[in-house]
């Protein structure tokens, strides 16, 4: 399973099309429709999300709320298109006055997307590598993520830090995150600790006043994974690398962990590998340090990832940079922007985690149709069973 997007930051709408989608996945657009508003909701949102109010559009692949087989294609609108639409025409000569980005920002695509395609407008690029594209993959990820909870497995994210506000460490290790979804979901950084979440809010409150922006570091947690899914026979199979690419695709990632991560340099091996038992005939571990992740393969363990988001390039006190035509020093360009997008991004990240697991389950177990994806994981169930007799 397999997703391409289309569509610019303020041209008419954005484009998803899903690839490899087995028949019979019952699909509902309120789900999908929920998280594009997660995607939109946080602290530190910018005022772009008092303009859209994106909705999920299904023109193909979907009939009578169950997938066919066929490719899904989901549209998501934007309506500040009409605000746009002379800027961003599709065909037609440029309108008179029509003002050209060539102070590029720092920290984002602006100047090397230019330098790499030989334009003198950064608007050509700005407009596709703005984060406004990741709408597309949320709705897009939502084919994923009702096939994932056919098959009993949960995505979710929540925020570990902002700034210098982090979600203790020891606070962290005493919640039962997997029932605290709710309090993520009602919290404004998605930080389930309330200290944590307030502290979080004055360190946005903070930037802000000072115009400056601010990035943070979230985790996304897959529950109820089988084991073995994945590969140790090819390096670029292993679900570590495909995790990996996945994340680090989502603009403004800068470092990926898996379980421990770089805390796992620092310690003996002792206290860093999970130990093996068995429970009830069943392969169990005796931790999860290894964030549900062994030899590219899930453990059968939670699988935990955390990723660190860097600061959002566009600064209302903005940086130094040369200007494209005189080549004179110049002040960046000012974009409509958020100051802190970290929670947002948390929810793209749940996305792209749902792709890669739901493609990992599809290699496993088949990809034709429901019905034999159940029987076929069921099967392999029985098989685990029975190796631990």
């Amino acid at each position: 399973m397999h997703y391409v997007t289309a569509g610019e930051s303020h041209g008419p709408e954005l484009t998803a099309i899903v690839s490899g989608v087995p028949a019979g996945i019952p699909i509902d657009i309120r789900n999908i429709n929920h998280d594009l508003r997660r995607r939109q909701s946080g602290y530190g949102r910018g005022a772009r999300q008092q303009i859209e109010h994106d909705q999920a559009v299904v023109t193909a692949g979907i009939r009578f709320g169950r997938t066919t087989g066929a490719p899904v294609s989901i549209t998501v609108q934007n309506r500040d298109w009409e605000n746009w639409h002379e800027r961003m025409a599709h065909f037609g000569n440029a309108p008179a006055g029509l003002v050209r980005e060539v102070t590029p920002r720092p920290g984002h695509a602006d100047l090397v997307g230019v330098l790499r395609t030989n334009c003198d407008d950064c608007r050509n690029i700005l407009e596709r590598s703005s984060a406004r594209e990741t709408a597309a993959r949320v709705a897009a990820a939502g084919i994923a993520r009702e096939f994932l909870a056919e098959v009993g497995v949960e995505v979710y994210s929540y925020v570990a830090s902002i700034g210098d506000a982090h979600l203790p460490a020891e606070v962290e290790a005493q919640l039962d995150l997997a029932q605290m979804q709710m309090e993520i979901e009602l919290s404004a950084t998605r930080c389930p600790d309330p200290a944590a979440t307030e502290a979080m809010k004055a360190a946005i409150d903070a930037a802000k006043a000072a115009g400056e922006s601010l990035g943070g570091v979230f985790r996304v947690v897959a529950t109820g994974l089988v084991p073995g899914l994945g590969s140790y026979a090819s390096g670029p199979e292993r679900l570590t690398s495909k995790l990996g690419a996945a994340l680090f695709s989502i603009p403004a990632m800068k470092g990926v962990e898996f379980g421990l991560g770089f805390r796992a340099a620092e310690l003996p091996g002792s206290q860093v590998h999970d130990g093996i038992a068995l429970e009830g005939g069943a392969f169990t571990r005796t931790g999860n340090n290894a964030g549900g992740l062994e030899g590219g393969m899930t453990t059968g363990q939670p699988l935990v990832v955390s990723a660190a988001m860097k600061p959002i390039p566009t600064l209302m006190n903005p940086l130094k940079t040369v200007d494209l035509d005189t080549l004179a020093p110049a002040e960046a360009s000012r974009e409509r922007s958020d100051v802190c997008a970290v929670p947002a991004a948390a929810v793209v990240a749940e996305a792209e985690v749902a792709f890669v697991v739901a493609e990992a389950y599809l290699q496993a177990f088949g990809c034709t149709c429901m019905a034999d994806i159940k029987a076929n994981i069921a099967s392999y169930a029985e098989r685990l069973k029975t190796m631990g007799r």
